[in-house]
């Protein structure tokens, strides 16, 4: 029965679609977080419709959607020199089949991240977009939110979310970041969203999903997702007028919320403080040491999965502030635990550049577009608080990602393509109301113009 309700919702969807060609890639996007072929037993499976998915909605921009008014922005073309490149580090990549594997999946998060911003022609895109990302996501985070308190948090690796799956947003230190990163974004629903207009409903929805976003890092016991909820307490200073305040408020709740939480988190907490104690922790040092040195000896990077072929040696302390010796551990083929130096060792020196090129790049323009429209009171009072909320849950996700190896999360590339999609429309904007045409003079008659002085 649940095989055939998925099936009966996206195929309602792919039918909406072919009315509003626009909807095709929104369905693509709740295909590529959510993976309902992975919630299914059988009949999903079979069908690549994520594939379908992405053709049907590149399919649809061409045949029909209105292309008289679209512009490229120079982050799309970096994403496409990324794909480019990282096409021929797999052709000679250390490891051919592995690296196929995740190329398999990694050039359509690229592809689609370029295309993305050509489909964003309105402020109405733009807001279904980011809508049905943070929905998408949230089938996940409420499903663990409500799992978190009913069993008192899972544990690290323990908490299942829909599906016995470590990939993707399911996996715990991965959705810890994303669930962190989207919480901006969730407020600025709260106040500035059109497409639900923010009544006490879509209020209280949204501080409920709040709430289970933070509940995440705590049912995953991720430390990775306690930083990033420290970074975006931080990050929200900004936003707030009685600073001291707000920051002793933070600080009494913070203490409140203790006594609340489960020992698993807790304890797991207590190993940011032992870390050469922790084996986790331990092997990510030597992992990233050997990293550094592989991409001496290989600049250009070793493609993907490039990490199979290290063998790492790491002291552990048996025993947190033991007076004897640590214990040495040598182990192999370890992954690399951050996206930088995923990509440092995979994609070399270029491909790292391209990489934070493209991340850097739109903090930068996210903060121009927050200075620029900061009146309260114009036409695009709403373009400045979404600048904000996507470059505050852009820096979560830079945060989260020195801990994780998601540098080609597609999620993340769908934020940048929200970015790159504002940052055009509201360009386009600007231009159309700088442009003044001048009016036709008739013989005999005064020249009139306007913005232009006659002389």
């Amino acid at each position: 029965m649940r095989d055939l309700a998925f099936i009966a919702f996206l195929l309602a969807f792919f039918g909406m679609g072919f009315k509003r060609p626009f909807l095709l890639v929104l369905v693509y996007v709740y295909i590529d977080i959510v993976s309902p072929q992975r919630l299914t037993y059988l009949l999903l499976n079979s069908v690549p419709i994520s594939l379908i998915a992405v053709a049907l909605a590149v399919g649809g921009w061409i045949l029909a959607d209105d292309k008289r008014d679209t512009r490229i922005g120079g982050r799309q073309v970096l994403i496409v020199l990324l794909l480019l490149y990282c096409w021929g580090t797999t052709i000679a990549a250390d490891f051919p089949a592995e690296a196929k594997e995740k190329w398999d999946w990694v050039w359509k998060a690229l592809a689609f991240a370029a295309f993305l911003p050509l489909t964003l022609r309105t402020r109405v895109r733009i807001e279904a977009l980011l809508l049905f990302m943070i929905l998408a996501a949230s089938s996940i985070i409420v499903v663990g939110g409500i799992k978190t308190i009913a069993s008192g948090g899972g544990g690290y690796g323990q908490l299942n979310l829909m599906v016995d799956n470590n990939s993707g947003l399911y996996e715990g230190s991965t959705i810890s970041a994303v669930a962190i990163a989207i919480v901006p974004i969730i407020i600025w629903f709260m106040h500035h969203g059109t497409i639900f207009r923010p009544d006490w409903r879509v209020k209280a929805y949204c501080l409920a999903l709040v709430f289970a976003c933070l509940l995440i890092p705590v049912g995953t016991s991720t430390r990775t997702g306690l930083l990033c909820i420290g970074l975006l307490a931080l990050l929200s200073i900004r936003n707030v007028k009685r600073k001291v305040a707000y920051l002793a408020m933070l600080g009494v709740l913070g203490l409140a919320a203790i006594p609340f939480l489960p020992s698993t988190f807790t304890n797991r907490m207590n190993t940011i403080k032992t870390y050469d104690a922790d084996e986790s922790a331990s092997t990510r040092l030597a992992v990233w040491k050997w990293t550094i040195e592989y991409a001496k000896a290989n600049p250009f990077g070793g493609g993907f999965n490039a990490y199979l072929g290290n063998h790492i040696r790491y002291d552990l302390k048996t025993t947190p502030g033991a007076a004897e010796a640590p214990k040495v551990e040598v182990d192999k083929a370890r992954a690399y635990h951050s996206a930088y130096f995923e990509m440092l060792g995979e994609q070399g020196y270029p491909g790292l550049a391209i990489w934070l090129a493209i991340n850097l790049i739109g903090i930068v323009r996210m903060e121009f577009i927050r200075r620029r429209y900061r009146d309260p009171d114009g036409e695009f009072a709403w373009a400045g608080p979404l600048a904000a909320a996507l470059q505050s849950g852009h820096i979560v996700y830079l945060l989260g990602a020195g801990f994780i190896a998601i540098a080609f999360q597609p999620f993340i590339y769908m934020l940048i393509g929200a970015q790159i999609g504002l940052d055009t429309y509201l360009a386009r904007k600007r231009s159309e109301q700088s442009f003044r045409p001048m009016r036709r003079v008739t013989p005999g008659a005064q020249p009139v113009a306007t913005g232009v002085t006659s002389t």
